[in-house]
């Protein structure tokens, strides 16, 4: 079709994966300003003309499970994740988010990031200006030179907290403090929040319960309705990262109150786990008998395996979850090797490490500057204990200890490593592509790159989706599934949000270590290969693995 004049950019010769789930196609795309504005064969010029070359032409990806809440405020472009092909993320994740807060918890909540995240408080304190305490506060804030479109859920940890102070941490919400929750709440969503979210995972700094673990059903329900109300809202929900007991209970209760309010809910991961056989299906298809319901509800999964590096001078999201290595780890690093040096703990710490079941049977040194411990390298931690005649524990600390806490251990193809499990996970209409967790535990993994990693693994190494598949998955079904409008698709209208990139070479890059956190700490991050163009609202953001430096991100 022929377009009318006037188009800034015009795609041709390429390779239309337009995110339907329909039959990929050559043709051209025109873009007027921030929208689609023809979709085919293109014979008007644009201001800019670029050749695809063949290479797919996709819609922007959508990334549902983000922590680039304190990132934002120091680096817009929200990096890596943009470089892979992410146009729109979401972040406020489990339970926690910068907004609502008062100048008296802003402590609190910068713990709460450190407990649930592993983000440092001195990132925090440095980079998050704190220069608000409502909501619609906030968002006149964040909303200031977006690179990607971000959508904002409202931790319901901190929200609680905002209105009960210290009582939030203690008991149920009386009726007149829920309904200035859901006033709240509902004042968030009208400046253009998106939704609300919850954590039954983690604790806090001190080994309590987060303060969502005290609401009744009464209040979630009054919360759900306040969104109801106003026609919009997502509720995103961490039951349990490795299937405990409680989250069959949570499915339930979450099926029901979506299917009570019809608002969305989505519960985050659901994750192959080896120990467990049968057990990611088994909660899936409890997702899926509430849809038959009618209920609006979702699972999330990630698409790489659960890796990660372990080391004692950085935070640790499998050691965050035992206390007395928590708040060992919350300590200093001068602070740390005192306390792992103290003979006293070690029984402790080796009585909670069994409690974290067989993932330490998998950690395995990668990296040591100790002479004496190389001969250890590549052998999992229980290998080394009985090797050395120690336990795993104080294996674990004595090679870190002798490295000033700097020996590098890892976990690595163990926990969602099964393709064939996982592919039928991803797979699922009951499932959305999420769980990546960009922007949180810097120090232990990147959580960017899954995007590409599906097409990578998925589609070209094992065959296990096509493209036209994988694309739909990360575009349209999640705009359809949490209420983006007018993003998701190729088609005249939509927002041009697009990535270009070549399906033969994509790839989501090496895992690398960058000192460039403020701070003067670092982060792991992956650099793509394959993705060669990414716009946002019709302007170019990344090209050739460059920023721009434009920032034309809007709050969705």
């Amino acid at each position: 079709m022929t377009a009318t004049p006037g188009h800034s950019f015009v795609i041709r010769n390429a390779r239309i994966v337009d995110g339907s789930g329909g039959p990929s196609f050559a043709g051209d795309v025109a873009i007027k300003g921030d929208r689609i504005a023809a979709v085919g064969s293109v014979s008007d010029k644009g201001d800019h003309e670029i050749d695809a070359g063949g290479k797919v032409l996709a819609p922007g990806f959508i990334d549902i499970h983000t922590h680039y809440d304190p990132q934002l405020c120091w680096d817009r472009s929200a990096s890596p994740s943009p470089e892979h092909g992410v146009t729109s993320l979401v972040m406020g994740n489990c339970s926690i988010s910068l907004a609502p807060v008062r100048p008296a918890d802003v402590k609190k909540v910068i713990h709460l990031f450190g407990s649930v995240e592993d983000m440092e408080g001195r990132l925090l304190e440095e980079t998050v200006p704190f220069g608000w305490e409502t909501v619609p506060e906030y968002l006149d804030y964040l909303r200031q030179g977006l690179g990607p479109n971000v959508g904002v859920l409202i931790g319901h940890s901190v929200l609680r907290l905002y209105v009960m102070g210290k009582a939030a941490q203690e008991r149920a919400a009386t009726p007149e403090e829920i309904e200035r929750m859901a006033e709240i709440l509902g004042e968030a969503i009208e400046a253009g929040a998106m939704g609300l979210s919850f954590t039954f995972t983690h604790l806090d700094e001190t080994g309590r319960a987060l303060p969502c673990s005290f609401a009744e059903r009464g209040e979630i329900a009054a919360l759900m309705h306040a969104m109801k109300a106003r026609g919009r809202g997502i509720v995103e929900v961490s039951p349990h990262p490795l299937g405990g007991k409680d989250v069959m209970e949570r499915i339930d209760f979450f099926g029901s109150l979506a299917l009570e309010t019809g608002v969305t809910c989505t519960l985050s991961p659901i994750l192959q786990i080896p120990s467990q056989p049968g057990r990611a299906n088994e909660l899936l298809q409890r997702v899926i008998l509430w849809r038959e319901k009618g209920a609006p509800l979702f699972a999330q999964t990630q698409t790489r395996p659960l890796d990660m590096t372990v080391r004692l001078d950085q935070g640790s999201p499998i050691l965050s979850k035992a206390p007395t290595w928590r708040k060992i780890m919350d300590m200093s690093t001068a602070q740390r090797i005192k306390a792992f040096s103290d003979p006293a703990l070690r029984d402790v710490l080796y009585e909670e490490g069994k409690t974290m079941g067989s993932v330490f049977d998998r950690i395995a040194l990668k990296e040591t500057r100790t002479p004496a411990n190389e001969q250890f390298l590549q052998r999992s931690l229980r290998e080394i204990a009985e090797m050395t005649g120690r336990r795993f524990t104080d294996a674990f600390i004595d090679i870190s200890l002798d490295d000033d806490l700097e020996a590098v251990f890892s976990l690595e193809n163990f926990i969602h490593a099964d393709t064939k499990i996982v592919s039928e996970l991803l797979d699922n209409p009951a499932m959305h592509v999420g769980s990546g967790d960009a922007g949180a535990h810097i120090t232990s993994f990147s959580g960017a790159g899954d995007t590409c990693y599906l097409i990578e693994k998925f589609v070209r190494d094992e065959g296990k989706m096509t493209l036209e598949r994988a694309v739909q998955r990360l575009t349209s079904d999640i705009a359809e599934g949490f209420g983006i409008a007018e993003r998701g698709v190729i088609a005249p209208g939509m927002y041009a949000d697009l990535v270009l990139f070549d399906p033969d070479r994509i790839t989501r890059g090496e895992e690398i270590w960058v000192d460039d956190v403020p701070g003067g700490n670092g982060r792991y991050v992956r650099h793509p290969e394959g993705i060669e163009k990414v716009m946002v609202n019709g302007v170019m953001v990344v090209e050739g693995g460059k920023y721009s430096g434009e920032t034309p991100g809007r709050l969705i």
